[in-house]
């Protein structure tokens, strides 16, 4: 098992005609993916990477039944994107734009709440199921095939996590990169849900950074209903407050916000603390012999 997307996963590319969604749509394809379909309006009935090219969501779905959808929109029409794959009966939609305006992420939530669909992102990596299914932007060649599920809401320090995790010869059930912005579509409780009823998945890793509270409604999920070890890392320890760092959610705006927080609360639910990032492939091997 895995969480989210595994071989059935049919994708469909919404950008896929832009110089982003055609370079990730080959390496998707190059890994295995099974991509059903691109989207493009004023582009059908064109190819891209041997993927035919749809005007409407509506229509790709209806002639190649994709399930999920990667979005490669830019960030003004990235909203709409998102609105358009729900209205289609997505389930799952991943949103790789970085830059889409708050008050249009708010619109999309409010949306989303009476739709099936399942947002992750934006401003993410997308997520992978190593060895079989890849909906994102990272490099399928560091991830190996096994029992430890990845969360993160930062997608650099998740490639160095796993690549940590690949050397050790320790593999992942599924790797999911929430993103970064102050809205994301998935949370970590949404994540960690999934890997608690993942019988492929054995452990956690939870990697958090700096802004808002994920992490304390994380560490209280976990104290209550998280039976799987987990290993923690939360970036920003020494970042002032008032400074945004990196991401447009990683922003210190109370004492919640700060990773000292973060870092008391995960351990007082019982998650293992990596001290530092190259140290968290190491911890979870040495915690979980």
């Amino acid at each position: 098992m895995s969480i989210l997307i595994d071989e059935k996963t049919r994708l469909l590319i919404q950008g896929i005609t832009g110089g982003e969604g055609s370079f990730h749509a080959k390496r998707c394809i190059e890994y295995g993916t099974n991509v059903v379909a691109g989207m493009t309006p004023g582009r059908g009935g064109t190819r891209v990477e041997g993927v035919e090219v749809f005007n409407t969501v509506e229509s790709a779905v209806r002639q190649t039944g994709a399930n999920v959808s990667m979005i490669f929109v830019p960030p003004a029409a990235a909203a709409d994107a998102i609105l358009e794959a729900a209205d289609a009966g997505i389930p799952l939609i991943v949103c790789i734009t970085e830059g889409i305006p708050v008050l249009d992420m708010v619109t999309v939530h409010r949306y989303l709440m009476d739709k099936p669909s399942r947002l992750i992102g934006p401003n993410c990596p997308g997520l992978i199921s190593p060895g079989k299914c890849k909906v994102g932007i990272m490099a399928g060649d560091i991830h190996r095939q096994g029992n430890v599920g990845v969360v993160s809401r930062s997608g650099t320090l998740t490639y160095e996590t796993v690549a940590q995790l690949t050397g050790l010869e320790i593999g992942q059930s599924t790797c999911v990169g929430i993103g970064g912005d102050p809205l994301p579509g998935t949370t970590f409780v949404d994540i960690l849900k999934l890997f608690e009823d993942d019988e492929e998945t054995r452990a956690i890793v939870l990697i958090g950074e700096i802004g808002g509270n994920m992490e304390q409604d994380a560490a209280t999920y976990i104290k209550e209903k998280i039976t799987k070890p987990v290993v923690a890392f939360v970036a920003g320890a020494s970042a002032p407050p008032g400074r945004r760092m990196g991401h447009a959610g990683a922003i210190i705006s109370g004492s919640t916000g700060r990773a000292q927080d973060k870092i008391a609360a995960l351990a007082g639910a019982g998650a293992i603390i990596a001290p530092h990032p190259a140290e968290i492939g190491i911890t979870l091997k040495k915690a979980f012999k």
